[in-house]
């Protein structure tokens, strides 16, 4: 609970501080939200977190991962604007439907698309989910190459913050990433005690 309302104070304050980006990240916030209820697919594969009436464990499902979801959703979406001074530009009919252009749409839902087969693979989801998210990110680029900067600076800013606050987490709760992630199960590789995995997570996500 701890570790998603860090994140959501996170969005609370970009959400206070610039009042023109407010609408993209409540709405993105909100379509990324119910991805919170993929839970019972990392866990225990992934991770077992203490929760809420022990819904994590009991049911799979929880309340921390849809605020979860809700926080990272808006912060992901709006990072790279609330960092550097960029102006939106309205496409013309033209572009919009321009022969890269038509399949853009599609392209944000390639990532739902991939991650359903890869599970039933032997990769932990961790890896189906970064997968399925990196080469959304790619279709992406394909279909908007004027994106492409954006797409990898706002993907890399996500991760220096996610890391910082994982570092912050960590302060509080030095035991956690060794008490509930399953470290068995993925690489085990913890870079001053994040897990890779969440860093690989967080960059193809933002």
């Amino acid at each position: 609970l701890v570790f998603s309302l860090i994140l959501l104070l996170i969005w609370l304050v970009m959400f206070l501080v610039r009042k023109k980006l407010r609408k993209e990240m409540f709405y993105t916030s909100l379509f990324t939200m119910p991805f919170g209820l993929t839970e019972p697919f990392f866990v225990p594969a992934y991770w077992s977190p203490p929760s809420l009436f022990n819904l994590a464990v009991r049911t799979g499902f929880d309340i921390e991962s849809l605020i979860f979801s809700f926080a990272i959703g808006g912060i992901g979406s709006v990072i790279y604007e609330f960092i550097f001074k960029v102006k939106h530009k309205k496409m013309s009919k033209k572009e919009m439907h321009g022969k890269e252009h038509k399949y853009h749409f599609w392209a944000l839902f390639l990532p739902i698309v991939i991650f359903f087969p890869l599970l039933i693979t032997n990769l932990n989801p961790i890896y189906s989910v970064s997968i399925s998210m990196f080469v959304g990110s790619i279709a992406v680029i394909l279909c908007r190459p004027d994106l492409k900067k954006k797409v990898f600076i706002g993907g890399f800013l996500f991760l220096v913050l996610y890391f910082i606050f994982f570092l912050i987490f960590n302060l509080f709760y030095p035991n956690a990433v060794y008490n509930y992630w399953n470290l068995q199960g993925i690489s085990g590789i913890l870079l001053l005690g994040v897990p890779l995995e969440e860093l690989i997570f967080a960059f193809t996500f933002g």
